[in-house]
């Protein structure tokens, strides 16, 4: 029978600081869920389950290799978080998986719906793949050779939310047992004690083989299905103009003397992954045969439909649909007119308003969907008679920092004229000046590629 292997998130050091985490209502992430991870903990160990629980004091990177160095076959491992939001109002469950995998998928939903049955109190946020969160991916669920998952258990800055962490740890506990216990069980029925495989290179013949189709043709050679997921070889990569040599977030294993690379650890290099499984065919397309050398180039001209952009929007929030039914026609022309790529500012919208819930700072009536600040540095950000108008002066703040060339419509933006013209023309460049988040153009760069992943252009 395989193992749990549990890790209550934060705690440990962090660039030489110790992360707690969320701090909200006098506690903070990690003291919650380290109480919640010891419940767990000792509720699978007397229901007979061989359990490891993740030091405290690890940072992040050495969980991943804490865990990775004790790995053997059949196991598995959860890390547990709470989210937090500058809205209150926001709450409830959710388990994030590794993206274009249906298998970590339906464990997803069986760790979420025990949880639930336990605590229906809890609003259920469904089952998420690891590329709708901020940056795109999650080490937790890509890096280590276990099948792994990360549950959101509740969101801690919500108040209904922290008392059932707080005042029904028991419950939730045992809800998080439950569905560990079903998970390890399906994977690994109780039985002989497996022997110990210090890496995750397997025996001979003992990987089913999946087909591979590259920009929509299919590859002479076929990849391997390893824990769920599919592996293409190294050879492949190679030919697709990517260097992952030296990447130490791509997964390889050796199988039959070829090297063989994780195939959704290559979304980070612009490559769509797509999985078929009527024919067990994982599908790679690239986005540069789109637009070559312009992926992050701010100036140009987006690649999407008016409908395109509304049916990602409603695939992301659907009720954003009917307060902003006209916002894809509205990104397209404004954009369009400045020479400004609208498929990144929709993107960066999605950004800063989550998608039209606007769950920050920045209020609906504002029309602020850039997270634009005033001229009189106003605490609550700039705000816009219309939509029309709002969407305008994000367009040309994004103008302002890629380009020199003069606005084509009167200026609207109020920080227009602060900013040293020309300055950032990449996503990227945006860190640190559109907003503090160092990695703020990242997560613009991850929302475009879930963009073009749902309009089929990559």
């Amino acid at each position: 029978m395989g193992r749990i292997f549990i890790s209550a998130a934060h705690g440990g050091q962090e660039n030489g600081v110790t992360d707690p985490g969320a701090v909200v209502g006098g506690t903070t992430e990690a003291r919650e869920m380290i109480l919640t991870r010891d419940l767990v903990v000792t509720e699978l160990r007397s229901r007979g389950f061989e359990v490891l629980s993740v030091p405290d004091d690890l940072s992040a990177t050495q969980t991943l290799e804490w865990i990775n160095a004790r790995t053997r076959s059949n196991d598995v491992a959860l890390e547990i978080h709470t989210d937090a939001f500058s809205n209150p109002s926001v709450r409830g469950s959710a388990v994030y998986y590794i993206a274009n995998n249906d298998q970590r998928k339906a464990q997803a939903e069986t760790l979420l719906l025990a949880l639930l049955r336990r605590v229906p109190q809890l609003p259920n946020r469904g089952t998420r793949p690891d590329t709708a969160t901020g940056l795109g991916s999650l080490a937790f669920c890509r890096q280590l050779v276990v099948p792994a998952l990360l549950m959101e258990v509740a969101v801690l800055s919500n108040p209904d939310d922290r008392y059932i962490i707080q005042n029904r740890r028991r419950d939730v506990a045992l809800g998080i047992a439950d569905g560990l216990a079903a998970w390890s069980t399906a994977i690994s029925p109780p039985g002989p004690t497996p022997t110990p495989t210090p890496t995750p290179t397997p025996a001979p013949g003992t990987y089913p083989p999946c087909n591979i189709n590259i920009n929509g043709q299919i590859y002479g050679e076929q990849g391997i299905i390893v824990s769920g997921n599919a592996y293409v070889p190294i050879d492949l990569v190679d030919r697709l103009g990517i260097d992952v040599s030296t990447d130490p977030n791509v997964r390889r294993i050796t199988y039959r003397n070829i090297v063989y690379v994780r195939a959704i650890d290559l979304r980070d290099k612009h490559i769509s992954i797509d999985w078929n499984s009527t024919t067990r065919t994982i599908a790679l397309k690239s986005i540069l045969q789109i637009c070559p050398g312009q992926f992050d180039k701010i100036t140009g001209h987006g690649n999407t439909s008016e409908v395109q952009l509304l049916m990602f929007l409603k695939a992301n929030n659907e009720a954003a649909l009917t307060s902003y039914p006209d916002i894809a026609k509205l990104y397209r022309e404004e954009g369009s007119l400045e020479g400004i790529d609208y498929d990144i500012a929709f993107a960066q919208m999605c950004v800063e308003t989550d998608f039209l819930r606007f769950s920050g700072s920045i209020k609906p009536e504002q029309n602020n969907f850039g997270g634009l600040g005033s001229a009189g540095g106003d605490a609550q950000g700039a705000s816009f008679p219309s939509a029309r108008i709002g969407v305008r002066a994000q367009i040309q703040h994004l103008k302002a920092y890629a380009n020199t060339e003069p606005l084509v419509q009167a200026v609207v933006d109020p920080r227009f004229n602060f900013v040293a013209r020309g300055i950032a023309p990449l996503v990227g460049m945006l860190n640190g000046r559109w907003a503090a988040d160092p990695q703020y153009g990242d997560k613009i760069l991850a929302v475009l590629k879930r963009l073009y992943e749902s309009a089929g252009l990559m």
